[in-house]
């Protein structure tokens, strides 16, 4: 069943990265000039600004993340056991408060997306991007979880409740995705290259995840850090700590609003697996699936 999920998953993500092309695909089969036309029907790559090579964009985003598996391990107090089907997200736990977070856009607490790329063509249609998501994951307080393995040195396979004290769980500062990405970019509708031009616009990549674990297991939380001090990247106290990988892909629309500026609204579905995430006397191991809506603001140079 899990494999058929998975299955179905990455078909889906397949859709989506193909979707924007065959529909470009379509527009360029109907507005093909024929054989006899004359050049002046063919695009004019000279019309194309020679400037502008790069961008760089911030955006805001809201996440949403499948249920998933938590393993913890804690040798020195006698726990090796793994909460099943764990709940989370990104900001509140109840739908007033996910409503008034959303609508806020809390930029002191920021789920930030930063974007920079180089347009690798002269028809700037295709980039190589560095992208940063700075989202956030934290287990819903007071749902209940199937916990199995070893607890305090004893079997246990019973339901809990995910308190405060026995499993608050967070990568609040925060479940960082750090990617290379391919982008492609497709007109859709208005002037090319300028004010008023609408695209497609389409992501595939992969990189590290760095998260900042902030957790309480069976009564102990971990400490990390200071955070300026033991910043980054490998010690078990450091603040943010590389402790996995990721990919996934992003598809939307961007739109130029002046000759240097443009939104861009995209959906972005990211796998990513975690390994020795720091807890009390241990670690925790993770694999989950991320849903993610962003909206940016991007300046090209």
């Amino acid at each position: 069943m899990m494999k058929t999920k998975l299955t179905q998953k990455l078909l889906f993500v397949a859709a989506l990265c193909i979707a924007p092309y065959s529909i470009a695909l379509a527009q360029d089969t109907t507005n093909a000039p024929s054989a006899n036309s004359n050049n002046s029907a063919a695009p004019d790559t000279a019309l194309i600004a020679d400037d502008k090579n790069w961008y760089f964009s911030w955006g805001y985003s809201r996440q949403y993340y499948a249920p998933s598996n938590i393993h913890v391990t804690q040798p020195g107090l006698g726990n090796n056991f793994t909460v099943h089907q764990t709940q989370a997200t990104d900001f509140a736990t109840n739908i007033p408060g996910t409503i008034d977070s959303t609508l806020k856009f809390n930029f002191f607490a920021p789920q930030e997306n930063i974007r920079i790329g180089k347009f690798m063509d002269a028809e700037k249609t295709f980039a190589i991007e560095f992208s940063l998501d700075h989202t956030k994951y934290n287990t819903n307080i007071g749902q209940t979880a199937r916990v199995t393995g070893t607890l305090h040195n004893q079997p246990v396979n019973q339901n809990r409740v995910l308190d405060k004290n026995f499993f608050d769980y967070k990568l609040h500062n925060g479940l960082n995705h750090i990617m290379l990405n391919a982008v492609w970019l497709n007109h859709l509708y208005g002037p090319s290259q300028k004010p008023g031009d609408l695209q497609a616009i389409s992501r595939v990549g992969a990189g590290i995840l760095m998260p900042h674990a902030d957790n309480t297991i069976d009564g102990h939380p971990n400490e990390l850090g200071p955070k300026w001090v033991n910043s980054c990247c490998f010690a078990s106290n450091d603040w943010w700590q590389i402790r996995g990988w990721t990919v996934g892909v992003e598809v939307g629309l961007r739109y130029r609003m002046t000759e240097s500026l443009y939104l861009e609204l995209t959906g972005k579905e990211a796998y990513g697996v975690l390994r020795k995430v720091a807890v009390y006397q241990g670690n925790a191991d993770q694999e989950l699936w991320l849903t993610e809506g962003v909206m940016s603001l991007g300046y090209l140079f």
